[in-house]
């Protein structure tokens, strides 16, 4: 059985591949009655699309995303939501010569070995391509939490390359830079470290934050449904995500208890080491989560591999790449912290009666 949905009670189903006629979803389990449009779910993939700057793949898709059914006179009816979206700007042949070559770093020798046969035009299936359908179901949950619970739902960049811009000191400049960076002085450093990179022919990663305000204290289950395993299983789901850390993280490590431990007044906790979640259910605090992306696998600059018939070759990937696959990849983390957010609303509902 393969794996192309996501969620139990809000269930989202994606399809196509980068370089096919089209990309598309189906969003199933949102309650009637939300208004939606297509311009809201535009607005979202403008955010995450390609060709915004410079310091992006060029590829530039219109992504005129249209609604299929599950909307009505503008509201969704509680039937399932089914968006499409046309691929008019793949140059498949840019990937003529690795059409038979193994990419480091890519999923071309693992997509052999489970199926024997891969899409090689832009990385098929495997291509970020996909996260366009997740960002447009996304912009959908993220309404109806919004609506419902008054949930905000806020990423930014955190980390690109050996810059760190953890401490966020303007939230108003995230969606006013191409970086979603919420420090405007640092801008022009994350610019000059890019254009010397892109120089280079080389790339980096990149850490994106995501924070969720306004959670209601209850959501997620004990031990196999935990509402942080399941955020951080969300997202690892992304194209060349890494790592995931919840709350502290990896710095929890080097923590003595005395600080790690929330302590709990009359006045509410006096920290978030924990990110919002406790035994896997919310405890009414932000849930904060911290992703890591690894540098981008397709470069111009040679190196061997070996072909599909187990010879050594020499791979230079042709085509219009990012840099940095973690720029574009706030709005992706956003989407998936809502759709997981929505879909434990649901549940939650579900159990309580309520």
């Amino acid at each position: 059985m393969s794996d192309n949905s996501f969620g139990r009670l809000l269930r989202l189903t994606t399809w196509g591949e980068s370089h096919g006629p089209a990309i598309g979803c189906v969003l199933d389990g949102c309650p009637p009655g939300l208004a939606i449009s297509e311009e809201e779910i535009r607005e979202q993939l403008l955010r995450r699309a390609t060709g915004r700057s410079r310091h992006t793949s060029q590829r530039r898709e219109k992504d005129e995303v249209r609604i299929l059914s599950g909307v009505f006179e503008g509201q969704t009816t509680g039937t399932p939501i089914s968006l499409f979206i046309e691929n008019t700007d793949a140059r498949s042949r840019d990937y003529q010569n690795i059409a038979r070559q193994y990419r480091p770093g890519h999923a071309d020798f693992t997509y052999d070995a489970k199926y024997g046969v891969r899409d090689y035009r832009g990385g098929g299936r495997s291509s970020a391509r996909e996260t366009t359908m997740r960002v447009a179901a996304g912009t959908i949950a993220r309404k109806w939490l919004a609506q419902q619970y008054g949930i905000e739902i806020q990423g930014w960049l955190a980390q690109l390359g050996p810059i760190r811009t953890d401490e966020v000191k303007d939230w108003s400049v995230v969606d006013e830079n191409p970086f979603f960076s919420p420090h405007a002085a640092i801008v022009p450093e994350l610019e000059a470290f890019m254009d010397a990179l892109r120089k280079s022919g080389d790339s980096v990663g990149a850490r994106v934050n995501c924070l969720a305000r306004n959670v209601p204290a209850g959501w997620g289950e004990p031990v196999y449904g935990k509402l942080d395993a399941d955020l951080a299983a969300a997202m690892m789901s992304i194209n060349a995500t890494k790592g995931v850390e919840i709350g502290a993280g990896f710095d929890a490590v080097a923590q003595p208890g005395t600080e790690h431990r929330d302590i709990l007044t009359r006045e509410g906790f006096q920290s978030n080491h924990a990110g919002g979640v406790l035994g896997g259910i919310s405890s009414g605090q932000d849930v904060v989560v911290s992703t890591a992306f690894k540098p981008t696998s397709s470069l111009r600059i040679p190196c061997t591999s070996l072909d599909a018939d187990g010879k050594e070759v020499e791979v230079v990937t042709k085509g219009r790449h990012d840099p940095c696959v973690g720029i574009r990849a706030t709005p992706i983390v956003e989407a998936m912290m809502a759709l997981t957010l929505m879909d434990h609303a649901l549940r939650h509902r579900g159990q309580i009666g309520t």
